[in-house]
């Protein structure tokens, strides 16, 4: 096996398997320096100002010459502009042939389906954040394990809370974007039921926020606020009371075979390295690619993090319309962005620059390899209900936990997680799955990874061989399988709606 990786004949730079040390002979050229395991070596003379190729696609450019053999990062690489050609619907193809996988899924009577069967509770401010989770403390297996003993069907009682819901303009973008968050969850299928709890006097107003997302209380939605009810521990005490009485029918489901056509994945990666656009993320897009062939559909977002990659996407865009709308979204980063004085660039992390990415252009360009390769169906703004079948697209920050939030209030019911780094992360209601990058992250942090995509770069598997064991792994834990951030406990701290606009 090669101590070296080359993406595509046309790259200027190869990939590191391993760290490689000055004087080793890669491909007739002498590595110069140190090179660390999954960065970059230049395979030949770049002039300054010159555009550098990885994935045969723009990465940055030479911020001065650069030598064969030399290290090519931070140090010589920069941004830069260039033309994007969008090709709108140039690579959409015909509909794969239809497959019937299933899973066992419980059926919800209006004829959704659930991976998972909680019960949970919203805060609708942070001022009611500590009664929800006092509410959820009481139901939970460490404190009080006979208060589920009764009901093994359920698979917990979770207390989803947030930092905002006061302080903002009540009728602006940042309350539009967290009460859609906020209705997705409470109308999600993993949820049996949900309580939503208030102080009285915030921002969002929970009856404004029934109006506007078309809910009112039922069986299965039960709200309430600290200031009616008398205070907290009388808040503590009616919610409890509540889903107690919720506890019974919510037990009352069983699994059963389900078509894969009911599992929408949201697609994440976090902590990326130099590996990730070789080995777990194409690795996840031969999965996804799989899952449309069944019907399913997969969630790609984190637009921060498919700039410079745009192009790629709207070349799968159905139609023109699908393609415009995702270019609008990039336009509004970009000026989001410029208005909070900072850039498109600032992104990649300093965790993603010590595993060998550089720009933002080379940390979208792998990014980009999660979603497949099928037709771009649709283009959904943060947090809306996604109604498409396929790969679809959401408009969401790159910070993991607020996208991830928006991909399940739009209704993903699991969540797949690559990561170079290792990303310590877990979502409820839905699942997630963690996807290890490289070995070496697998042998450190196996207890938090849920698959070995680094056995790709070991040459020990096939991107589609990967592909096929994630999409079985999916079927697995939308079937009722814990995931390993599942067995820690992860999933409540993780709901971060996005927070758009001044707090006041």
């Amino acid at each position: 096996m090669t101590p070296f990786i080359r993406l595509h004949p046309a790259d200027d730079v190869l990939i590191a398997r391993r760290q490689l040390v000055g004087g080793t002979t890669v491909e007739d050229i002498i590595v110069k320096g140190l090179i660390p395991a999954g960065h970059k070596i230049a395979t030949r003379a770049i002039a300054a100002g010159e555009p550098v190729r990885r994935y045969n696609q723009i990465i940055g450019f030479a911020s001065k010459p650069i030598a064969p053999g030399e290290h090519v990062h931070t140090h010589n690489l920069e941004m830069g502009n260039f033309e994007r050609d969008y090709a709108f619907g140039a690579d959409v193809k015909a509909a794969p042939a239809k497959r019937e996988a299933t899973f066992m899924g419980i059926k919800r009577a209006d004829g959704r389906v659930a991976t998972r069967n909680y019960i949970g509770i919203l805060s609708s401010v942070n001022c009611s954040a500590t009664a929800a989770r006092a509410i959820a403390d009481y139901f939970s297996r460490q404190n009080h394990p006979e208060a589920l003993a009764d009901f093994p069907n359920v698979d917990g009682v979770v207390a989803l809370t947030h930092g905002t819901g006061c302080g903002m303009d009540t009728e602006g973008l940042g309350m539009q974007i967290l009460e859609r968050t906020l209705a997705g969850y409470a109308t999600h299928a993993n949820f049996w039921g949900v309580l939503v709890v208030g102080l009285g006097c915030e921002s969002n107003q929970i009856n404004a926020w029934l109006a506007h997302s078309s809910l009112r209380e039922g069986e299965t939605l039960k709200v309430f606020n600290i200031q009616d009810t008398g205070g907290t521990r009388k808040t503590v005490e009616k919610g409890i009371a509540l889903i107690k009485a919720m506890l019974p029918q919510a037990n009352d489901v069983k699994r059963e075979p389900c078509s894969a056509a009911h599992i929408t994945i949201g697609l994440q990666c976090g902590g990326s390295d130099g590996y990730s656009g070789i080995s777990a993320n194409p690795a996840l897009g031969a999965a996804v690619d799989l899952l449309v062939a069944h019907g399913g559909t997969a969630i790609l977002s984190e637009t921060p993090e498919i700039y410079g990659a745009e192009h790629l996407l709207t070349r799968r865009a159905v139609n023109r319309e699908v393609g415009d709308k995702l270019i609008a979204r990039i336009k509004w980063w970009e000026h989001y962005t410029e208005v909070n004085e900072g850039e498109m660039n600032n992104n990649p992390s300093p965790g993603n620059k010590a595993g060998g990415l550089t720009t933002i252009l080379e940390k979208s360009l792998g990014a980009v390899a999660k979603g497949g390769t099928t037709n771009l169906q649709a283009v959904y703004e943060y947090a809306e209900p996604v109604t498409a079948h396929g790969f679809v697209y959401m408009d969401t920050p790159g910070y993991d936990p607020v996208s991830a939030t928006g991909q399940v209030a739009g209704g993903a019911n699991v969540i797949c997680f690559t990561t170079g780094r290792g990303s310590a992360y877990g979502c409820a209601p839905s699942p997630s799955l963690k996807l290890a990058t490289n070995s070496a992250l697998w042998q450190r942090q196996e207890e938090d990874m849920d698959i070995n995509c680094g056995e790709v770069i070991d040459g020990q598997a096939s991107v589609q061989d990967m592909g096929q064991r994630i999409f079985e792994m999916v079927l697995a834990a939308a079937s009722g399988a814990r995931t390993k951030s599942e067995l820690h406990g992860y999933g409540q701290n993780e709901f971060v709606p996005w927070q758009v606009g001044a707090t006041m």
